[in-house]
């Protein structure tokens, strides 16, 4: 069990090393290549590379660690498979009075009511 710990702990340094040179390296050449024709702006070096990844991370991506990804309606699914028989029922009585008929065009909301035309 300790061997399985000491060679992942040498592993994943040697990893998140090789990934940061790729992507500093394509960064570095895309950059390099396209910009300065286009834009008429200096080139850039590796380390200027990796500090525009490292920033659009901390813009676009954050540093959030790792949620469980239920996609778009994932959490409802998620609240669905943890529900009660008598909850599921509630929920369907619940939503058979807001869509009688058509599901997507009709519904009822008490809290929010559509304005009738």
């Amino acid at each position: 069990m300790k061997k399985f710990g000491i060679k992942k702990a040498l592993f994943i340094p040697v990893i998140v090393a090789v990934v940061v040179f790729v992507l500093g390296s394509a960064v570095m050449l895309l950059w390099n290549a396209i910009l300065p024709g286009l834009f008429h702006i200096g080139q850039i070096s590796f380390w200027q590379a990796v500090g525009i990844l490292i920033l659009a991370k901390i813009l676009f991506g954050g540093f959030h660690g790792h949620r469980p990804s239920f996609g778009r309606w994932g959490h409802m699914r998620h609240r669905w498979n943890h529900m009660s028989d008598e909850e599921r029922n509630r929920f369907r009585d619940e939503w058979k009075k807001r869509c009688p008929s058509d599901f997507w065009m009709n519904c009822k909301d008490d809290e929010n009511p559509k304005s009738q035309e």
